[in-house]
């Protein structure tokens, strides 16, 4: 008999669905503050969103809910300092929900330093090459010292492409995991005077039998949301929405969907479409500090000579205050010199346009014109500028 999770701390409170699509507006309610759906989440990969402080992450950005990573705050700055420290809020000075990642990415990322079995995963650390090990009981202990308000079950993500024998095992091995995650939780309590919720991780590579058998069986354990995981990874677009069509049409329509590591602003916004509440992705942080600029024009490479003698607003239709503070001759100028001040700019301006721009999807949901608004979008905002 598989174990239920005991109590619901997170609440999710379905607003508004979208008569011409499978959008959906909510809220999701933790003890450290309400998340309005759809929802972007910063990366905080260690602790720290990077080049941009937490004061910039509430007074510019607004972040409602960041993320970060297991694998990375395991090994610095170590769960003693983070326990001491009062768990990741207190760590940080964040007093918005998190959330935690599994470490399934990392260790699936660290293929050639690795070792699965049935019992867990032990692999190289990246940093010292000291050998680690992670069990779906451990990582939950980790996830509790960090103290997010939502926790990811371990799980594997299996390669693009693989066999179907491959990410069948892959799965069946997830979801024995997932079970173990459910009985470690109920064995343990928070550690900082807020409650906790798991999401369990849906697998099955690229074949919809598998997504279909996996969607079914974690909607199995009654938890406060569920997770798609393993896109992104390398796929066609096409599948990764065929995919995440399938799997929202299975998982609880009363329950938030994660769809975890995607990624371009028309990737977020077909996915909203198709049923999916939350998502995360490095890209408008990694892609800033390299030049590249989301806008609702399209995409602007800060860098081409073109905007040398740009002396206009960076982004005129941009929210943040760094959007008509600076020029887009300064910014190009920062950037190429490798100044840091640069990639914080740029930084703030992405961050700031996919919050936006999921808010924006909201008020349509809301106000019963998603699609037409959606299709738009999605040809703007994808050209290059």
């Amino acid at each position: 008999m598989r174990v239920k999770i005991r109590y619901k701390a997170v609440k999710f409170t379905l607003e508004k669905k979208d008569t011409g699509s499978s959008a959906r507006a909510g809220s999701l309610e933790t003890d450290h503050g309400v998340i309005q759906t759809p929802i972007f989440m910063p990366v905080g990969t260690v602790g720290s969103v990077k080049s941009v402080p937490q004061s910039a992450l509430i007074n510019e950005v607004n972040a409602d809910i960041i993320l970060g990573n297991t694998y990375h705050l395991f090994l610095r700055p170590g769960m003693d300092t983070m326990e001491k420290a009062g768990g990741l809020h207190q760590f940080m000075s964040w007093d918005r929900p998190l959330l935690t990642d599994s470490g399934g990415f990392q260790v699936y990322s660290l293929a050639n330093n690795r070792k699965l079995t049935e019992e867990g995963a032990t692999f190289r650390s990246h940093i010292n090459g000291d050998l680690m090990s992670f069990t779906p009981e451990s990582v939950m202990d980790i996830q509790r010292t960090i103290g997010a308000d939502i926790i990811m079950a371990f799980d594997e993500c299996p390669p693009h492409p693989c066999s179907k024998e491959y990410a069948k095992t892959s799965m069946q091995r997830t979801h024995r995991w997932l079970d173990r995650c459910v009985i470690r939780l109920a064995e343990t309590e928070p550690k900082y005077g807020f409650n906790q919720e798991l999401f369990p991780i849906l697998q099955g590579g690229s074949y919809e039998d598998l997504r279909k058998e996996s969607a079914e069986y974690i909607s199995g354990v009654d938890a406060a949301g569920y997770a798609i995981g393993g896109l992104s990874v390398g796929e066609p677009t096409e599948e990764m929405y065929k995919t995440c069509d399938l799997v929202c049409g299975i998982l609880p329509e009363d329950k938030p969907r994660y769809l975890m590591g995607v990624g371009t602003p028309a990737n977020i916004l077909e996915n909203i479409a198709l049923g999916v509440d939350m998502f995360d992705c490095v890209m408008p942080t990694r892609n800033a500090r390299t030049g590249t600029l989301f806008t609702w024009e399209g995409i602007m490479n800060i860098k081409n000579k073109k905007w040398e003698d740009d002396f206009s607003a960076l982004d005129p239709l941009g929210s943040a205050t760094v959007d008509k503070l600076y020029s887009k001759s300064y910014v190009r100028h920062l950037i190429r010199a490798n100044e840091l001040v640069g990639m914080y700019i740029t930084s703030i301006h992405n961050l700031c346009f996919y919050l936006d721009l999921v808010r924006e999807a909201r008020k349509h949901i809301i106000q019963g014109d998603f699609v037409a608004w959606k299709n738009k979008m999605v040809v703007q905002i994808s050209q290059k500028l």
